[in-house]
């Protein structure tokens, strides 16, 4: 592994404490906006993740015996640590990850609102008592934790999703081993430092970075883990699903997308483009809730087509930390030729390109993962961009003609993380909208992530929720207790 004295070195956190991997080896880190190293990182393996999956066993017995207002208490704790630190932490995240910095501060918001909001929640994880047809018995319900939970996260929102799996786990009384991805694992070691720093008791939650597979393997193996909650591809999540399969472990997976985004004829065209630009570029398009396919009635197609185009070619692109700057680079440059043979099988079918279409051009860019924001139209339903996630900064317009044509459009693929319908006409947009076969519909709307509400989806994209009751319900197990009352 590449070692540099001069880099910063991160710290896993094991059994409350901050540790080096037991192989002493480490890696680099890098900002995709420039190639420049940021950090040394722990290459942790499964002993690692063992003394991890340790610790958690041995907190879990008095963590979950805690009241749900003590354990509140500690989760408020915690998003006020995390408030102190949010701008540091928003810069790394930057640094990291490469989105821009408002879209990072916006990240560390959900992630204190995820703290807040489920410290209260957890007070409120009733049992209850059940009319009983029998004679002389009771029927008693409670919710009690899981137990231990291994949650991997990934690099594209790598501090919201840690408390999004991290906050109802810890409030429903659960200890758990964090694995984050090895792009963005600088951010989580930060993150474990407010850990730490919020005396959190030791071994509740333990961060461990280093090598997915070995890591991934402790958690699927190791029965005190009995719960694995993935965020991540599909293809990663069959491998977890058939492992976890072997101990019956529950899970959670919020997996791909491939989102349709509807404009009908009479929708608002100004606030319908300006919301579908900013859900297309978010993040650079490296978000599974983003834009993929984008139906746009045959009436409006050409001023959608331009008004986009025109939008993409007047965006700020750039390193994320810079003022003014509304989209950074891709993760990695392995993203940027994905990107690159998506859009090159488009236009090889006959697709137009009508922005971009290119890697960004010039001294700012030459070292770093950028990708031109890109519109294109005329895209045959044969490209594998209808039918792959892009995860990348590319507009790809198709045209309709009738709501059931397009609604059979919309619902003939794989995935159901999230769709989205344009049109002033609300018994379309319900009608539409319970007919997408999606776990999330934006009427109007782009913004699905809220801490108060369930996030997930249908078919290949996932299995669970994550956010709402329905998330912190993820972490609990129902308990009947039939209870004989003498007369």
């Amino acid at each position: 592994m590449t070692q540099d004295a001069r880099l910063p070195l991160a710290a896993m956190l094991i059994d409350g404490r901050l540790e080096q991997a037991q192989s002493g080896e480490t890696f680099v880190s890098t900002n995709p906006a420039n190639g420049e190293p940021i950090a040394r990182i722990p290459f942790g393996d499964d002993r690692d993740a063992r003394l991890a999956v340790d610790a958690a066993a041995a907190a879990f017995p008095a963590w979950s015996k805690l009241s749900a207002a003590a354990r509140a208490k500690h989760l408020h704790r915690l998003a006020d640590a995390l408030e102190r630190r949010r701008n540091e932490i928003a810069l790394v995240v930057t640094s990291e990850e490469g989105k821009p910095l408002h879209e990072a501060q916006g990240e560390l918001q959900l992630s204190i609102d995820s703290l807040r909001w489920y410290a209260e929640e957890a007070r409120r994880a009733y049992g209850a008592w059940i009319p009983d047809p029998v004679p002389g018995r009771r029927l008693l319900t409670q919710r009690q934790p899981v137990g231990v939970c291994g949650a991997i996260i990934p690099w594209n929102v790598p501090c919201a999703m840690i408390f999004r799996k991290a906050a109802p786990a810890l409030a429903a009384g659960c200890t758990m081993v964090l694995k984050p991805a090895e792009a963005t694992s600088y951010v989580a070691l930060k993150v474990a430092e407010v850990f730490a720093e919020a005396e959190i008791p030791a071994g509740v939650i333990n961060v461990v970075t280093g090598k997915a597979s070995a890591i991934g393997n402790v958690f699927l193996t190791d029965h005190r883990v009995r719960k694995i909650s993935f965020t991540g591809s599909t293809d990663v999540g069959r491998l977890l699903l058939r492992g976890a399969a072997d101990q019956i472990k529950r899970t959670s997976m919020e997996l791909g997308g491939n989102a349709p985004v509807i404009l009908f004829e009479d929708c608002d065209l100004d606030a319908s483009i300006r919301a579908v630009a900013s859900l297309k570029f978010l993040n650079a398009g490296q978000a599974c809730i983003g834009a993929n396919r984008i139906y746009v009635q045959s009436s409006i197609y050409e001023e959608v087509s331009r008004r986009l185009a025109d939008h993409a070619r007047q965006m700020k692109v750039g390193d994320g930390s810079q003022a003014g700057v509304v989209m950074g680079p891709l993760v990695d440059m392995k993203a940027v030729e994905k990107v690159e043979e998506l859009v090159a099988d488009a236009v090889g079918k006959g697709a137009v390109l009508r922005a971009g279409g290119s890697r960004m051009q010039g001294e700012a860019y030459e070292r770093g993962c950028f990708y031109a924001p890109t519109v294109m139209t005329g895209v045959p339903r044969t490209a594998r961009l209808h039918d792959e996630e892009i995860f990348g900064p590319v507009a790809a317009l198709y045209t309709f003609e009738t709501e059931d044509e397009v609604v059979d459009l919309a619902n003939n693929v794989d995935y159901g993380l999230s769709a989205y319908i344009f049109t002033e006409n609300m018994d379309r947009a319900i009608r539409v909208g319970e007919q997408l076969e999606s776990g999330m519909v934006g009427i109007n709307e782009t913004r699905l992530g809220a801490a108060e509400a369930p996030f997930g989806g249908v078919k290949m994209s996932g299995i669970g929720r994550e956010g709402g009751r329905e998330g912190l319900d993820e972490y609990l197990e129902t308990k009947l207790l039939a209870i004989r009352v003498k007369d």
